[in-house]
């Protein structure tokens, strides 16, 4: 636990030490309604990677996120233009619908049928590409064409953060109450920490990896309209390789890709530390194109920090089992 305190203090202290740096070529940038903006757009980053973090504890990768993003959004778009009329509260609940089906096509995949999960995903992320072309034609659905009350949720105001910020501020909160206080929360991180152990406990290790593709799915669906609805615009590749900055924000946050570690703090910190990055490329004059190269520098940087942290606490054990004997 002080490990994964001290991760968390790290990467806060990394974020403030970017800001200052970045103040000082400019300083509007720290202005405090301009880090709203910078939180309330990695809010769906946020959203994202809080389930792909539930799918990593678990051993496993989601790489269909952003392609389940899509497809619901293109989803929810063609709704709106169908039935103009449609309440958003409907169109949430479908989106969320959506987002469950595809996570849990992903999980019965790998649960009933033993496939790799990184093969599944890459597959299902794939046929959910082709899927929104089969149902657009290719075409794009533009702004004009969405309602007004469609593209405003996102954007209502409330004590000065839009909408869309506060529902990744709720997401989080909840998925901080499962992952500490309730059997299900415990099974993902008992899961990738020992499956074979997890199971003489009474843990079904297939099932709980079938549930956190279950959540990562149902967060993806969600993303997916508060994307579309946004930016009020839906086409075959929207989002596309957003998949590697969900990867990156919890990876960087302190999630081992070898399963039972992370958290939703250490995630969310993850998810900033993007977002500040993507955001201040622009102003300090530095090619946006650049993102992914950090992004994937950032990845190296933390797995390498975590493979070494996990190797040293394999040799805490060992020295503590020799004292024993």
């Amino acid at each position: 636990m002080s490990l994964l305190k001290s991760r968390e203090a790290i990467l806060g202290a990394a974020i403030v030490a970017l800001l200052v740096l970045i103040a000082t070529r400019f300083p509007a940038f720290v202005e405090p309604k301009n880090l709203l903006e910078v939180f309330n757009d990695t809010s769906p980053l946020i959203i994202l990677a809080l389930g792909q973090m539930v799918v990593i504890l678990t051993r496993c990768i989601d790489l269909s996120v952003a392609a389940n993003l899509a497809l619901t959004g293109m989803v929810c778009a063609m709704l709106n233009v169908a039935w103009p009329g449609m309440p958003i509260g409907v169109i949430m609940v479908i989106a969320l619908a959506c987002g469950a089906l595809m996570g849990a096509v992903n999980g019965l995949l790998v649960w009933k049928l033993d496939i790799p999960p990184i093969v599944v995903t890459l597959g299902t992320m794939t046929i959910y590409r082709g899927i929104i072309f089969l149902l657009s034609g290719g075409a794009w659905v533009n702004s004009h064409e969405m309602s007004r009350a469609f593209t405003g949720v996102p954007r209502t105001q409330i004590l000065g953060l839009p909408l869309l910020g506060w529902i990744a501020i709720v997401v989080a909160l909840i998925m901080a109450v499962v992952m500490s206080r309730t059997p299900m929360g415990r099974s993902f991180y008992a899961t990738g920490n020992n499956p074979h152990a997890a199971v003489y406990t009474g843990i079904d290790v297939g099932r709980s990896q079938f549930l956190a593709f279950t959540i990562s799915g149902t967060l993806a669906g969600l993303a997916g309209y508060l994307w579309i609805s946004r930016y009020a615009v839906a086409y075959v590749d929207i989002a596309g390789g957003f998949e590697l900055d969900v990867v990156a924000a919890c990876v960087i946050g302190g999630a081992s890709i070898a399963g039972g570690v992370g958290t939703v703090v250490g995630t969310i910190l993850g998810a900033l530390f993007l977002g500040v990055i993507k955001n201040a490329l622009p102003v300090i004059d530095i090619s946006p194109f650049w993102q992914m190269a950090i992004s994937g520098a950032a990845i190296l940087v933390a797995v390498t920090f975590n493979s070494r942290s996990g190797r040293a606490r394999g040799r805490v054990i060992l020295k503590s089992a020799e004292h024993a004997q």
